[in-house]
């Protein structure tokens, strides 16, 4: 097993060498696209930590972070296989203009709402809800319309850059957040956020047509929900990386429940919250940047960045001063971000064109639409069990599912033998 996972490691690493990590942005398209992304995104991030901020100074209940982070991705769990479907029959770029607009509004919305000062809990969690809607209609067209930006063999590092772009984010939205959010107030945060959408709406609306390379629609009636779930069931080498990455994604995610806690009770200060977020946010840019390097992803890789994030994820949990927590959290970061790259990558080139739109609304339920299962866990075991075990209990059913998948490489190993 050993030498085989060396050779496997040892192969990626001279895939790196000969690839080059932009390699995606030699297209104006994919140019244009992911710069809108990035400042959307960095809104975006802004809007996720002032929320917590704001949560947090309502009710100081990790409960009720865990709550809304249920409200903003349920629709995802529920909606999210035909929101795939929808993605593989219609045009992804008009949904994504119609889904980014309806985005834009909400956090206007919730942003004039908490200026005026008519903000309260029940109010946050009906917009969070809206916005869960939005956002599962809006995932898998946005996210499919990537594939259409470059050439089928730059697929593979367009959709690490994506990971690139939505993680790197995180490095400046949670820092401006720490940094406005006391002079501004969370309200304004909001609006930012929502005009912030204005680069996204440019990045869609200004893509050339005749530069996209967009697959035939699939066609209408049949049951592709039911086509798209049996495609994983079925599929010898994607169903094992799906559990792994559901069971991953809905335990060792959750740091908007524990870190506001973890901050406040354990590091001293509510605010190092965003702080800590934005360096984890670098380890998430580090890790989806090697991945896109790899002109190969595979299933070691996988699992090495899974390994990666337990351990880290233990590690921030016991972290017995803020110093010690950034630490932690570029590996934190890192391993995240290269297991989610390297899964998206590898089950995105394992779909055909048609299915595409699917795959990825798939991944996403498994990512995002198991947050309103591992968001409460999370919030439970902070306020009534201990907040250094909401992280780390995360982190063992992580390591759990490495080892797992390192043994069933090992067994795929053995039968290619």
């Amino acid at each position: 097993m050993y030498s085989s996972l060396r050779s496997n490691l040892m192969t990626e690493l001279g895939e790196a060498k000969r690839g080059g990590m932009f390699r995606s942005l030699s297209n104006r398209n994919a140019r244009l696209f992911f710069t809108g992304l990035l400042f959307s995104n960095i809104g975006s991030w802004l809007q996720l930590t002032a929320t917590s901020f704001l949560l947090y100074r309502l009710t100081g209940s990790s409960v009720d972070l865990g709550i809304n982070a249920a409200l903003q991705f349920l629709p995802m769990l529920l909606l999210g296989a035909w929101a795939g479907a929808f993605s593989d029959r219609f045009d992804r770029r008009r949904t994504t203009v119609i889904t980014q607009s309806l985005l834009a509004l909400q956090a206007i919305v919730l942003g004039v709402c908490d200026v005026a000062g008519v903000i309260n809990v029940e109010l946050v969690f009906v917009l969070t809800g809206l916005l869960g809607i939005i956002g599962a209609i809006d995932n898998p067209s946005r996210r499919g319309l990537v594939t259409e930006l470059v050439p089928p063999h730059e697929i593979g590092n367009a959709m690490s850059l994506n990971t690139a772009v939505m993680t790197g984010s995180r490095i400046f939205g949670p820092a401006l957040a720490a940094i406005l959010v006391g002079p501004l107030g969370t309200g304004w945060l909001f609006i930012i956020n929502g005009l912030s959408y204005v680069f996204m709406l440019y990045g869609v609306v200004g893509l050339r047509k005749s530069e996209m390379f967009t697959p035939e629609p699939r066609p209408a009636g049949g049951t592709p929900v039911r086509d798209g779930i049996r495609f994983v069931r079925t599929h010898q080498r994607l169903f094992p990386l799906f559990v792994v990455f559901a069971l991953v994604s809905t335990f060792a995610f959750n740091y908007g429940v524990s870190l506001p806690k973890l901050s406040d009770t354990q590091w001293g200060n509510a605010e190092y919250f965003g702080w800590v977020l934005a360096a984890t946010s670098i380890g998430s840019l580090i890790g989806a940047l090697a991945t896109a390097r790899l002109h190969m992803t595979t299933y070691t890789w996988v699992a090495g960045a899974a390994l990666m994030l337990g351990i880290a994820n233990i590690g921030m949990a016991i972290a017995p001063n803020v110093w010690v927590a950034f630490v932690w959290a570029i590996p934190l970061g890192a391993g995240g971000a290269a297991m989610i790259a390297g899964a998206n990558t590898i089950i995105t080139q394992e779909a055909p064109p048609d299915m595409r739109g699917r795959m990825l609304a798939l991944t996403a339920v498994a990512f995002l639409g198991s947050t309103p299962i591992g968001g409460p866990i999370t919030g439970w075991v902070a306020d009534y069990v201990s907040v250094s075990w909401s992280l780390a209990y995360g982190g063992i059913i992580t390591l759990i599912a490495a080892v797992f998948m390192f043994a069933w490489i090992w067994v795929k190993d053995i039968e290619h033998a």
